[in-house]
């Protein structure tokens, strides 16, 4: 099952990716993504990293949704790249131990696909910037099955809310919650004058359909 909020929590964060330009709203000029979908929506969490303010309330809503949701856990681990730093921020908070999964092993020293320490039986969350169609998510929890830990759950900033992710992580049986989603950050924009309502229709028409969406 997945969980999208839009408590004022939610609302507070797309703000806050709008306002330092980590979401970036193009309908009529598209980006393409590395799959060479058009996109009318870039989304760029890193630049979270910049701003304590908003890293650090990003950090205690993830910790705040741990403790809702999963209860005590005993690892934090964050997926490479983007997902390592927020990790890192949670487990400070929560005083956990912290590790990262690599997307694919190393090749050399120790082939490791995950850097730290994971143990038989640990219930570990899985932190991500944004979830797009959850592939890489779930590649990410089975590496922490396969090293003996029982994922909880995946727990990212942002979803663009595709249902083919909503389709992955039921058929993983794998728990997904965020701490905003794209139906807020539309909502966000429109309210604070980043987009019209039809720029709304626009991405709203995208989001159903991404691989054959035109302008």
């Amino acid at each position: 099952m997945t969980q999208f909020a839009e408590s004022d929590f939610a609302w507070t964060i797309a703000r806050m990716l709008l306002q330092i330009n980590a979401v970036a709203l193009r309908p009529q000029q598209p980006f393409t993504w590395t799959s060479g979908i058009k996109s009318p929506i870039y989304c760029d969490n890193r630049l979270t990293m910049s701003y304590p303010q908003v890293r650090d309330f990003i950090a205690q809503g993830f910790a705040d949704l741990i403790n809702r949701e999963w209860g005590q856990v005993d690892v934090v681990a964050g997926t490479a790249t983007a997902g390592i730093p927020h990790a890192a921020f949670v487990a400070q908070k929560l005083s956990l131990p912290m590790a990262y999964i690599r997307s694919s092993a190393k090749g050399h020293g120790k082939e490791n696909m995950i850097e730290g320490i994971i143990q038989l039986g640990q219930r570990v969350v899985v932190i991500e910037d944004l979830i797009s169609t959850g592939g890489s998510s779930i590649k990410a929890a089975k590496a922490v099955q396969e090293a003996g830990g029982t994922v909880v759950g995946v727990a990212a900033i942002f979803t663009y809310g595709f249902e083919k992710a909503a389709r992955t992580f039921a058929q993983a049986g794998i728990p997904m919650r965020t701490l905003t989603s794209y139906d807020v950050l539309l909502k966000t924009a429109l309210a604070n004058g980043y987009i019209s309502e039809q720029e709304v229709a626009f991405l709203e028409a995208w989001r159903k359909d991404p691989e054959h969406w035109q302008v």
